[in-house]
């Protein structure tokens, strides 16, 4: 046993080691996966500032680049009432923007308010003011007005966008914008884009010094924005905990050390503030964890797959180390059963042999002897090559009808001739007949007896065998008082080559009894089940169909 046990010990000692290398494995993946998820969600912290600005900013792109072009479409013709509608639909859809002034130009003309460059004069007519309070839209004519530098601004580049573009092609996007854009800080100033054809009327008035006291009616519009009245859309909720609209210049205060931050300017008219985003190390852990969770899931469930993996080796393994055991337990077994009637064999054959002369006595003793060992040979074949059909379902049924007091008298009757010691009772209730195989039938008594005898105490070699009709099957009860069979054994002894380690087994059984009985109840379509206490005794039931 010190071999098994050693085994043993390697056995536990590698699994120690798959277990301990498993958990480190997952503890350096738990914490692997978590500073990678951790790293994650700060670089997505810093990145994701885009997107938000992106949604923000949204309104006033669409501002810039659809609606304020829309002056153009008018050519110049627009009067204080469509200014206004104007202005009220401005208002209506971007309500980032605060006021807007209307200046009524005239390309030729001279007023009050006249800028004359490049020998060509640029007027406003009039300059009307519009704005909004509880969404109401309300407008006013600016006798004197504030905005004069923004109008000069505009009409010295329209001035000289006339003198000097080149008429005989389309003006690229960048020599528009230069010419018709004015973009400040808060505030857009715009001109509707001119014509080439206007462009080459103007031109020649600049040419003729205005001669002809012409003027062309030309619109210009300034924007006065507030960026606090934009919305900010905070498109990643789980990373930024606060967005506010700062201006550029603002530094956060020393109690937001403890937090992260980040920030990104504001395009065009707005590019004196920013998106400024900050979120505690709480808020931001509480997005961590609840993106680990699905990642340690799966690392849980890999970890447990390779224990599963890892049992199964093992399981494997010790079957395998099992059945190893049992067929070296079987080829000694079964050697020495063989032995001892073959040694006996020869002895008694090297007595007839000798040169002495044998009495009739001794020749009939010598042949008794050589008769029973080659009998002991003979069942001993028969019984494995009877196991071995069983299981390969190479032999058939052959059923009869039986009386079932005749065929256990006679196999009670043989075994007490053998064991004088045996006190063998048997009851039978409510069951006469039956049809069955006798001789697989007879296997099982024989082998089920045979063990009764051999595995009780010394001075109590006892066994009741009790026969019963229940509903549907036969039962047969074969109740010993012998040593018992542990229970953790219990489910080992219909095995084959399985033997119980005690001092009753040591003499040579093979452990093919219990098995063989088994494999012949399963064959006849019964059942064999075994209820055992340690040194009280055991009892075999054998439960099988009654009707044929």
């Amino acid at each position: 046993m010190a071999v098994q046990k050693n085994a043993y010990r390697q056995n536990f000692t590698l699994i120690t080691i798959f277990l301990v290398f498993i958990s480190i494995t997952f503890v350096v993946a738990l914490f692997i996966s978590y500073n990678l998820t951790a790293k994650y969600v700060e670089n997505e912290f810093a990145s994701k500032k885009i997107e938000v600005l992106e949604q923000t900013i949204k309104p006033y792109n669409e501002f810039f680049q659809n609606k304020i072009p829309e002056i153009t479409s008018y050519q110049g013709f627009l009067d204080s009432a469509s200014a206004g509608k104007y202005a009220a639909s401005v208002f209506h859809d971007y309500s980032f923007v605060r006021r807007v002034i209307f200046y009524d130009a005239l390309i030729g003309g001279t007023t009050n308010m006249t800028v004359r460059k490049n020998n060509l004069s640029i007027a406003a007519k009039a300059v009307y003011q519009y704005w909004h309070v509880n969404n109401k839209v309300y407008g006013a004519e600016q006798r004197r007005t504030a905005n004069e530098d923004d109008f000069r601004e505009m009409a010295i580049k329209l001035s000289n966008y006339v003198a000097f573009s080149d008429t005989s092609r389309v003006s690229s996007q960048d020599e528009l914008f230069k010419a018709f854009w004015d973009v400040k800080p808060d505030k857009i100033s715009y001109t509707n884009i001119l014509r080439r054809e206007d462009v080459r009327i103007y031109r020649d008035m600049q040419m003729q010094g205005n001669s002809k006291g012409a003027s062309y009616k030309q619109n210009m519009m300034t924007f006065y924005l507030d960026p606090y009245l934009m919305k900010v859309k905070n498109t990643h909720p789980e990373l930024y905990e606060n967005v506010s609209i700062t201006p550029v210049v603002y530094d956060p205060i020393d109690s937001e050390g403890d937090k992260l931050i980040t920030e990104v300017s504001f395009p065009g008219a707005f590019s004196d503030y920013k998106l400024f985003f900050s979120s505690a190390q709480g808020y931001l852990t509480a997005e961590i964890n609840r993106r680990f969770m699905p990642i340690g899931a799966i690392v849980l469930l890999m970890t447990l797959f390779l224990m599963l993996i890892g049992w199964l080796i093992y399981r494997n393994l010790n079957v395998n180390m099992k059945l190893f055991k049992l067929q070296y337990d079987f080829i000694n077994n079964f050697t020495h059963e063989f032995k001892t009637p073959v040694s006996v064999i020869k002895i008694a054959g090297s007595n007839l042999r000798g040169d002495g002369e044998l009495t009739e006595r001794q020749r009939r003793h010598y042949g008794k002897i050589l008769d029973e060992e080659a009998d002991k040979l003979n069942e001993l074949m028969n019984k494995l090559l009877s196991f071995t059909q069983i299981e390969n379902k190479s032999i058939t049924l052959k059923e009869e009808e039986i009386d079932i007091e005749n065929f256990i008298s006679r196999y009670i009757d043989t075994f007490k001739i053998k064991y004088a010691d045996f006190k063998i009772k048997f009851k039978i209730n409510g069951v006469e007949t039956f049809y069955t195989d006798p001789v697989l039938l007879g296997s099982v008594f024989q082998n089920l007896i045979e063990n009764a005898y051999k595995y009780s105490h010394p001075q109590q070699k006892e066994l009741f065998i009790t026969i019963s009709h229940e509903r549907r099957n036969i039962v047969f009860s074969f109740a010993d008082k012998g040593i018992g069979i542990p229970k953790n054994e219990l489910n080992n002894v219909f095995k084959k080559f399985y033997r119980i380690e005690n001092q009753y087994n040591q003499n040579g059984s093979v452990g093919l009894g219990l098995a063989f009985c088994k494999e012949l109840v399963n064959f006849m379509n019964g059942d064999i089940t075994v209820y055992s206490k340690v040194n009280e005794g055991s009892e075999f039931i054998v439960t099988l169909p009654y009707e044929n």
